[in-house]
């Protein structure tokens, strides 16, 4: 072998030790993979081909020129994740702690240009302390320059995070622009600034867990769409999402290469009509019976759970799944349901990915606090999101469908393409209760037995409302079907509505609340 051969080798060993054996093994006791330990385990074997391995950073402040190492803290290239073609980038925390510098910025910035113009995902792998604080101002303005590319690929490319280690700082900003972000249970945690500084700002006192950990931001703030118990969970996570996604927005979905067969429990629908109408029930029975056997994938599971949105398959197409849960709340609508809607609902629209609507809700939330802190804002959310979707969308009222509610959720005239409703639909401006008491205010002010009286319109009420059939009769439900006929309605519908066309008005952007 030639000493140039040999040379290289030693270079690629050299750039695979990334901040060197001590610190491998450091990272491994905090029970942390490496970089490039978690980019064999995401890529399919043999498929990695890395770019800039021999990056290094040019600063020589704070002693930085005794503290190069090739690659620069991040590992970068691309490969293919069961057969599909990604690009990939990996910060190395055994490089100075995983640090964002400027050279950093350009080799990732490089495989966000490559993603793009190839249309292909992108899958950012997390785990940095942050900005480099010996570069200054150059890697803040790095920070910029990647956050610039992931906004420009927003919509056209999917784009996936991957919180590994920790993202504190303006370095949240990535994850947040992107469209999925998976936390691992243990390791990982987000916040914009630490609880050191939450402390000496407003004397609070939590911890890096309580702050910004997976629990958190999965159930309270919203910022994660996925907890895995640990890093060869969440890395597995990502060929299970991609296999409902297209490579990019001018393609369709994938299509499962073998469909799962049906439901066999399409009888339970029939059941679930069934209950009372106050009766409580878990929507995901409905959705188990409806769509192919173990093919929904729920997004934000713990978060705002009065309300269920997901991916399954109809026939072995993705479609997108967005349901009220009577279970949680009796599916109201709240702010935290209506944002997580809204963005479920732009996300299948930007790939190409059918909405079908479960409608089972009462209304949006009362309350002072509610209103206070934007209902209308963020209930617009939804309507917008519905209304400007292209994507083929259906809706099946199964049964509450009340006011506002019936509007926002995917109702006929907001370009919906199909309604249905099972018999049990009740679609009304408000509960029965409530609208004798304003229409019939006078009659029961002036009745001998008022309460009587009240009984005998809710009943005209009920009957004259609280069926689909009035609906039907004005063309806002399109056909009342049984239950058990669901599953079937939607396939053929689906399979109609596949070459639909169609086109918003030409505009810079619109102007969605937020």
């Amino acid at each position: 072998m030639g000493d140039y051969l040999s040379e290289l080798q030693a270079v690629r060993a050299q750039a695979e030790q990334g901040g060197g054996p001590a610190r491998i093994a450091a990272q491994h006791a905090r029970g942390k993979l490496t970089a490039r330990e978690r980019v064999a385990l995401l890529l399919d074997d043999g498929s990695f081909q890395e770019m800039g391995a021999l990056v290094t950073h040019n600063v020589t402040d704070f002693g930085m020129a005794d503290q190069k190492f090739s690659g620069d803290g991040v590992v970068t290239g691309f490969g293919t994740v069961g057969g599909r073609r990604v690009a990939v980038f990996a910060q190395d925390f055994t490089v100075l702690g995983g640090s964002f510098s400027a050279a950093q910025a350009i080799k990732i910035g490089l495989v966000q240009d490559l993603a793009l113009e190839s249309g292909i995902p992108l899958v950012g792998l997390l785990d940095s302390g942050g900005a480099r604080i010996q570069e200054g101002v150059r890697s803040l303005a790095a920070y910029g320059a990647m956050f610039n590319r992931h906004v420009q690929a927003s919509g056209v490319i999917p784009q996936f995070s991957i919180m590994l280690g920790p993202c504190a700082g303006g370095s949240v900003y990535s994850p947040a622009l992107t469209d999925f972000v998976i936390m691992t249970q243990q390791n990982a945690y987000m916040f914009v600034t630490g609880p050191e500084v939450v402390k000496t700002v407003t004397g609070e006192e939590v911890t890096h867990e309580t702050l910004g950990g997976a629990e958190i931001h999965a159930t309270t703030s919203g910022v994660a769409h996925f907890v895995a118990d640990d890093e060869r969970s969440a890395l597995a996570l990502v060929g299970r999402i991609l296999g409902y996604l297209p490579q990019n927005n001018t393609e369709d979905p994938p299509r499962a290469a073998t469909p799962a067969p049906a439901p066999q429990t399409s009888d339970a629908l029939d059941a679930i009509a069934a209950l009372g109408e106050n009766e409580s029930y878990d929507v995901h029975a409905v959705i188990d019976a409806v769509f192919d056997r173990d093919s929904f994938l729920e997004v934000q599971a713990a978060y705002a759970q009065n309300v269920v949105v997901g991916f399954g398959r109809l026939d072995g197409y993705p479609t997108g799944v967005v349901a009220n849960q009577p279970s949680v709340m009796a599916g109201v609508l709240d702010i935290n349901a209506s944002d997580k809607i809204g963005r479920f609902v732009r996300l299948c629209d930007a790939f190409n990915i059918p909405v079908v609507t479960l409608v089972d809700c009462p209304g949006f939330l009362p309350g002072v606090a509610q209103e206070y802190d934007g209902l209308i804002r963020h209930g617009a959310k939804i309507i917008y999101a519905y209304c400007e979707a292209t994507v083929p969308k259906i809706s099946v009222i199964m049964r509450k469908a009340m006011g506002g509610a019936y509007i926002a959720m995917s109702s006929r005239r907001m370009r919906s393409d199909l309604a249905y409703a099972w018999p049990t639909a009740q679609i009304a401006v408000m509960g029965a209760e409530g609208a004798v008491r304003i229409l019939r205010r006078k009659e029961l002010s002036e009745a001998n037995d008022p309460a009587a009286l009240e009984r005998a319109f809710v009943d005209e009420y009920r009957e004259k409302f609280f069926n689909p059939y009035s609906a039907a009769a004005m063309g806002q439900i399109d056909e009342v079907i049984a239950p058990h006929e669901t599953r079937g309605r939607l396939i053929r519908a689906l399979g109609v509505l596949r070459s639909k066309v169609q086109q918003n008005p030409p505009k810079k952007h619109g102007l969605m609340p937020v």
